[in-house]
């Protein structure tokens, strides 16, 4: 079973939440909707059909009412296929949040179980997902992910640690994709100290695995409307940066695991994209650590899946100030201008880098061109890249020109 296309929000293709409708007849959810029309757009999405001042939102009760009946039909439908469950057991979704909610410390390998099947439901069930998120499945994972480490014999303390990134598997599989919507509202929980400290634990010691699951999390937090003033927090946090900037160098050796390092700088990325924020990512050393990073790919010797928000990341004003103190950052730049297993948009960001740094500065003018910055152009341009990767290198060799 799948959910019903007239039941997903157009422009976050999640279920509705809180149906709205336009005066073109279109319906939205609303945090999805404000958010467009916060961003100074004055059309329907769907239809173009321009708006003018009839921004009205209608609460769409009919299609809310409709929601429910099915989702309540889809939960009793999706709890009778959960994997392993047997007659003398409740299987329903509300039995599965109850297991997760118990406080009895014994009951570790029940909620493992637990844990399993949520995550099985998730990935197998688009209804099965969207019943857990207005279930508030979210607000009960989450506790089991971020708490006190606990000083249980060895056994039990190995037990913990499966269920909290077996948990974090879980909050994961269910995220909402839309950035606005209200679910998002449960990561606040890491605005108290003892979370935010369980979430520095786990990137310190957690498995490649969670620690990448962390990153994608971190990820979502710079990104979503509900959690502005916790991306700030952690921004500001020098225990968060001491654990996540490490990630970037993990490339080879026994213990790399190119997934976290990868996940780590899409998260930089995202939290560098917010001016606040991005202060303080530059003064925790995060420049630095993206062009170690950018430089173990630019020589072939790491993962490069992430460049491109490595990149990105770099090309911010506060960025590029810091570009021209780096050393070398200039040489690593250009490597980026044209790479062959580069992305076009890795290109773009390390024209628009280059040509800031090189406007304010006739050293990094001549480093740039001794690097072979005007071969890379010149290739870029050739290349079928996008019309702002060229408008940005014909904007630098018109700069080197004159210099």
């Amino acid at each position: 079973m799948s959910i019903p296309h007239l039941f997903r929000c157009p422009i976050s293709l999640d279920i509705f939440t809180d149906p709205v409708t336009l005066c073109t007849g279109q319906t939205y959810d609303r945090q999805c909707i404000e958010r467009w029309l916060a961003d100074g757009h004055r059309t329907c999405p769907v239809t173009m059909q321009a708006l003018g001042d009839a921004t009205a939102l209608v609460p769409n009760r009919t299609l809310r009412h409709l929601i429910d009946r099915w989702l309540s039909a889809a939960a009793t439908t999706d709890q009778q296929h959960l994997p392993d469950s047997s007659s003398d057991q409740d299987p329903s979704l509300a039995a599965l949040k109850r297991c997760l909610q118990s406080d009895d410390a014994t009951a570790t390998a029940a909620k493992i179980a637990a844990l399993e099947k949520v995550m099985a439901l998730a990935s197998e069930s688009d209804v099965g997902r969207a019943c857990m998120l207005q279930l508030g499945f979210l607000p009960v994972l989450l506790p089991l992910v971020f708490r006190a480490p606990t000083l249980a014999p060895s056994d039990r303390r190995r037990a913990a640690v499966a269920e909290e990134e077996l948990a974090l598997q879980c909050v994961l599989g269910l995220m909402p994709s839309s950035a606005a919507a209200p679910q998002l509202n449960c990561l606040n929980m890491l605005k108290k100290e003892a979370h935010l400290a369980s979430f520095v634990r786990l990137l310190e010691r957690g498995s490649g695995r969670a620690k990448a699951g962390l990153c994608r999390l971190l990820e979502t937090v710079a990104t979503a409307t509900a959690t502005t003033d916790l991306a700030l927090i952690v921004a500001a946090s020098p225990r968060v940066w001491q654990a996540l900037l490490p990630l970037l160098q993990q490339h080879d050796g026994p213990a790399s695991d190119p997934r976290a390092s990868e996940a780590a700088v899409r998260a930089i990325a995202a939290v560098c994209a917010a001016e606040p924020a991005r202060g303080s990512a530059i003064h925790h050393g995060v420049v630095g650590a993206l062009f170690r990073h950018l430089s173990w790919w630019a020589y072939g010797k790491g993962g490069g899946g992430a460049v491109s928000s490595a990149l990105a990341a770099v090309e911010t004003e506060a960025g590029r100030r810091a570009v021209a103190r780096a050393p070398g950052a200039t040489r690593v730049l250009v490597r980026h201008v044209f790479m062959m297993s580069s992305s076009n948009d890795g290109s773009e960001h390390a024209a628009a880098a280059l040509l800031s740094v090189c406007r304010e500065s006739r050293a990094a003018r001549s480093e740039a061109v001794g690097a072979g910055v005007v071969t890379q152009l010149l290739l870029l341009l050739q290349s079928q890249c996008g019309a702002r990767a060229k408008a940005k290198a014909r904007a630098l060799l018109k700069l080197l020109k004159s210099r």
